[in-house]
């Protein structure tokens, strides 16, 4: 099987001859200092040209044996295009939020949700997927998302926002809604741009940080608003959980993701057994990668293929700083290579 087919069957719920094994892009990128002093092509300055960005996630899936092109690199670019200041970050450390726009939920201004679409880096990223798809047919490309809890708080100053969605419901429900209908018509410029898939990285959307009451009453709802309206463009979605979700294990069902990727300190095998409609998602640890052995990151892939996890993958953000050699133990392994 060809990857695009190879995943889209996963998810599609049909048969394959292995798992796929993948890095989305955003929140989970693989764009490390190797690969790009390797090739030449760079952050900062792929996170602004089509041109750049695309030839960097073909390096990145080359060299890494990861089977898909995930882009953007960052999970700033809905922050920028609502109104927050960025910095762009270097060739190791990636971009992050300076300042919020907003002091509070109150104070957002909700502007036309078109007059959205072509502002900040939007155009760059559904750039970049035009080539790849042009170019590479049979390998899929991740459309990576910041999911509706991060968005909001990249927009709002994030201690107060959280405050707010407990004293002003009303607002923090406006706010999100709005920001739900944006990264709609995001996810549908990638798509129409030829994107495969959209995965979602919603970090601040964790039982840790909201319990599951605030989780049932906020992520739950809009990210199924989102994955809905993803659905309706045609594509399946992605969505990866940060953290211990002990806490709102039992509220992971009700999300109507094609796929759940898990933090590395979930068992997935468990939550395969618990919920067996899940399409499972993981969860080597990204610091195993960085910072562990060779032969301890074959020995913990080998034991994802025997759990029967569905998708492999990074489980959470990789260090710009992990060895090559390292991301290539776990693809060749996952591949059935080594």
């Amino acid at each position: 099987m060809h990857a695009k087919a190879r995943l889209l069957s996963v998810t599609g719920r049909q048969a394959v001859d292995r798992p796929p094994v993948l890095c989305t892009g955003g929140m989970m990128n693989a764009a490390i200092v190797e690969v790009m002093t390797r090739s030449g092509h760079t952050l900062p300055e792929a996170h602004h040209d089509a041109t750049l960005m695309a030839a960097l996630a073909a390096d990145v899936a080359r060299e890494t044996g990861f089977e898909n092109f995930g882009i953007p690199f960052c999970m700033t670019v809905e922050a920028e295009v609502l109104g927050s200041a960025v910095d762009f970050g270097s060739l190791t450390c990636e971009p992050k939020i300076i300042t919020e726009r907003y002091p509070t939920v109150d104070a957002v201004a909700f502007a036309p949700v078109q007059s959205l679409l072509t502002q900040g880096r939007i155009r760059v990223v559904a750039g970049a997927a035009h080539l790849l798809a042009t170019q590479y047919p049979e390998t899929p490309i991740i459309g990576s998302l910041t999911g509706p809890i991060s968005t909001a708080a990249s927009m709002v100053d994030p201690i107060t926002f959280f405050k707010e969605l407990r004293k002003k419901p009303e607002a923090a429900h406006r706010l999100l809604a709005y920001v739900t209908e944006f990264l709609v018509a995001y996810a549908r410029v990638l798509i129409e741009a030829g994107v495969t898939i959209i995965g979602i990285g919603d970090p601040t959307a964790t039982g840790e940080i909201l319990g599951p009451k605030m989780f049932s009453a906020y992520a739950v709802p809009y990210l199924n608003k989102l994955i809905a309206g993803i659905h309706d463009a045609g594509v399946p979605v992605l969505l990866h959980i940060c953290g211990d979700m002990n806490t709102v294990r039992s509220l992971i069902p009700t999300l109507h993701a094609d796929a759940i990727s898990t933090d590395a300190m979930v068992n997935l095998r468990e939550l395969k057994a618990d919920y067996p409609q899940l399409i499972t998602m993981g969860n080597l640890s990204t610091f195993l990668l960085e910072s562990g052995s060779t032969a301890e990151i074959v020995r913990h892939t080998r034991r994802l293929l025997r759990d029967g996890i569905d998708i492999l993958s990074p489980a959470c953000g990789l260090s710009t700083s992990t060895s090559l050699s390292h991301i290539q133990a776990f693809t060749r392994t996952a591949k059935g290579e080594g």
